[in-house]
């Protein structure tokens, strides 16, 4: 990520901090509307992101183009139009992340990070599901309407609107990417991480708590942890925050020393 697009990213949370949450989940939704707009034209995207263009230009061409939506919104995307972005895709990554964001802050103290992990996690293990909301073959229209029938009813509206946009414009990423990047913007907005968990068999929530007042301790801020079961890994533990990943288990081991005797 350029500097460039990290003031602006900035810039557009403090716009951010300014909206009613009344107005946060229409206005996350219109910003992913506009959004998908933004990222079928090359030619707006630039136009957009041009640094030599004036702010007041730009929100012209918002105003002019976005008037179906909310005035929330427009206000959002003139902001984020408004500053200088690395690329034309930052400035793309960021109304999506603003998006998030917005619809986060709809629903404070919710459960829309915990129901994204347990809609990844349905999905990695279902090469049928992950294949029909994930392929570069399928419509739009056809893998929102596979997520409204999944998710309609049994997840909040927030959580239905940030997988309905992800699948829409999955921007060359993987589906589990994609989720695990929008609960860890959900954590972030509560001011919290996400711990994946991955143990062979179920931690006692004495465990649990002792894991995360030690993971809290060495990130500086309290986590959602995420508890995954998988036998594969035969005993210990894997832990992953963001990019981070710190593999304690068996089955790791195991495969070092294999490799240590075969070299």
């Amino acid at each position: 990520m350029g500097s460039a697009t990290r003031e602006a990213l900035a810039a557009a949370k403090t716009a951010l901090a300014a909206l009613a949450s009344n107005d946060a989940l229409t206005a996350g939704t219109e910003l992913f509307q506009a959004g998908r707009v933004i990222g079928s034209s090359a030619q707006l995207r630039t136009t957009l992101a041009d640094p030599s263009a004036e702010p007041a230009d730009k929100a012209a061409v918002v105003n002019a183009l976005f008037s179906s939506l909310g005035a929330p919104a427009r206000t959002l995307l003139s902001s984020i139009a408004a500053s200088r972005w690395s690329t034309p895709d930052d400035l793309l990554a960021g109304i999506e992340e603003i998006g998030i964001r917005a619809i986060a802050n709809s629903a404070p103290g919710g459960s829309i990070e915990a129901e994204l992990f347990t809609f990844g996690t349905a999905v990695a293990s279902d090469a049928g599901l992950e294949l029909a909301v994930g392929s570069k073959l399928g419509s739009s229209e056809s893998k929102s309407a596979l997520v409204s029938s999944l998710l309609k009813g049994k997840a909040s509206a927030q959580t239905l609107a940030i997988v309905d946009h992800l699948v829409q414009q999955p921007r060359g990423r993987r589906i589990n990417e994609l989720i695990r990047n929008a609960a860890s913007l959900v954590a972030d907005e509560a001011d919290l991480a996400v711990a994946t968990i991955t143990t062979a068999t179920p931690l006692s929530a004495e465990q649990l708590d002792r894991l995360r007042a030690g993971l809290a301790k060495n990130h500086g801020r309290d986590l959602k942890l995420n508890l995954v079961i998988d036998p594969a890994v035969l005993g210990g533990i894997r832990v992953q925050i963001g990019d981070d990943v710190i593999d304690g288990s068996v089955s790791t081991k195991i495969t070092e020393l294999r490799l240590r005797l075969a070299s």
